[in-house]
């Protein structure tokens, strides 16, 4: 697959990556506690049914030059200790809010680093969330590592915990651009890691995550990095293009100061890459994803089922409302998002006035339910048809047609660069549509403007 520079430049403007619907930027500090209680109660009777709870571990050793998280350097013991009563208590204000009888489908830890902690406190709060719902057959229980402080004994407790699905930040296999970006390698060699998770577990998933457009990075260099990974054969392979926004996060100026490769270069990297792990096997799924063919991923694109939210792609049987605990964790629910505050301290002093901790949020409107509904098939499925989603959402297909505004001329322009290919009723991404699926996405968003001070470039 080639990609000309000329459509490079064209379609490498500022667009959200429409993780949710609208995006973040548009939360509101109107929206506070009583809204979020509202939006809680009104959840039980809300699809999906399932539970999805995300708990956000804010917590690193270090801070890695190029995060785009909401993290902090971890600080005394007693903060960590404090951090997590919050979070149970938070826990209980919310679940006395949630009917008993829907089932946990998802638990997803972020952060931060989740494993910069003790690993019987991630345990603490496995337990007590199967303390107090039951589960689905084959729930995900998912954390996020660095490799960097994983060891064999902390591998243990995760699995011993209830774990089974790993996502290992590799990030790059090159020693000198990792220490560039102030980032360790991992402690125990990526192989072995690897075969110790899944060691006597056929139910343990395992990803390994990279970042291109780092400082130090060639063509060259990081499809060394990705070949190295598909031989080690994880169940899923992504490739994160580094999202620089200064703006939000200053520490990404350091990097920039160390020098970007160009969104050329970027773009050969990714294109390298995907051409690479097709001939090891992999399937593309979604922006930047690579599935082995046996991944039940893969099987939710191939009968058009995939979903995503803030925590990644998942598919439908793993889908749930997504109510999240700690600093800055977004719950997203069927009517709209709550997001909580950013000072650890303050977070803790508000739950302990029995208060939830919500600093902003978003109530949608049934016109943005179509949106968001239209763009999420768009960007897991690769296509979206306005009659399948006004039979989803029990609408007429025209007012489907007016909420998303549809340009004809935007749609011809994407035709003629080959990105789609679309009907009166149906639009679907080409194979090199996918990699600008943010822009087309984008123009079915009524509400979009380019902002270069809010969104990440699509490259």
């Amino acid at each position: 697959m080639k990609i000309s520079s000329q459509l490079l430049q064209k379609y490498n403007v500022p667009v959200p990556r429409y993780t949710s619907y609208p995006p973040a930027n548009h939360f509101s500090s109107e929206f506070g506690e009583s809204n979020y209680i509202q939006m809680l109660d009104e959840s039980n009777s809300g699809t999906p049914q399932h539970l999805a709870f995300y708990f956000h571990i804010p917590f690193c050793k270090k801070i890695c030059f190029y995060c785009g998280c909401n993290a902090y350097t971890m600080g005394r013991p007693e903060q960590t200790e404090a951090y997590l009563r919050a979070i149970k208590k938070e826990f209980a204000l919310v679940a006395k809010h949630i009917d008993p009888a829907r089932k946990v489908s998802q638990i997803h830890f972020g952060g931060g680093t989740p494993n910069s902690i003790e690993a019987s406190m991630l345990k603490e709060l496995v337990d007590m969330v199967a303390g107090s719902f039951s589960f689905i057959d084959k729930p995900e229980i998912a954390i996020e590592c660095n490799p960097a402080y994983l060891t064999h004994t902390y591998v243990d407790a995760l699995k011993q915990a209830g774990f089974n699905r790993f996502s290992l930040g590799i990030q790059d296999f090159n020693d000198e651009v990792l220490s560039t970006v102030n980032r360790d390698s991992s402690r125990i060699p990526a192989d072995e890691l690897v075969a110790y998770i899944k060691k006597d577990r056929s139910d343990i998933g395992v990803n390994l995550d990279f970042i291109y457009g780092l400082p130090g990075q060639t063509v060259e260099s990081f499809l060394e990095s990705v070949e190295k990974a598909a031989a080690i054969l994880p169940d899923r392979l992504v490739t994160f293009s580094y999202a620089h926004v200064p703006w939000m996060k200053k520490h990404q100026m350091i990097l920039e100061k160390r020098g970007l490769p160009s969104s050329e270069v970027k773009m050969e990297m990714f294109l390298s890459a995907y051409e690479l792990l097709k001939q090891k096997g992999y399937q593309p799924v979604g922006l930047d994803h690579f599935v082995l063919p046996t991944d039940e991923l893969f099987a939710s694109l191939e009968s058009k089922e995939l979903h995503r939210n803030f925590q990644g792609y998942c598919t439908r049987r793993t889908t749930g409302q997504v109510y999240a605990f700690g600093v800055t964790a977004i719950s997203q629910l069927e009517k709209g998002y709550a997001q909580n505050v950013k000072d650890i301290a303050e977070y803790i002093a508000t739950i302990e006035n029995h208060h939830l901790p919500i600093e902003k949020g978003y109530t949608l409107t049934a016109g943005e339910m179509v949106t968001r509904e239209a763009i999420t098939e768009l960007m897991c499925n690769k296509r979206v048809s306005w009659s399948d989603v006004a039979n989803k959402l029990g609408i007429p297909v025209e007012e489907v047609r007016a909420q998303i505004a549809v340009n004809e001329n935007t749609l011809a322009g994407f035709a003629a660069d080959e990105l789609i290919a679309y009907t009166s009723d149906e639009i679907t991404v080409t194979e090199p549509g996918a990699i600008f699926i943010r822009n087309i996405a984008a123009s079915l968003d009524s509400a979009y403007q380019q902002q270069a001070n809010s969104y990440s470039k699509t490259v």
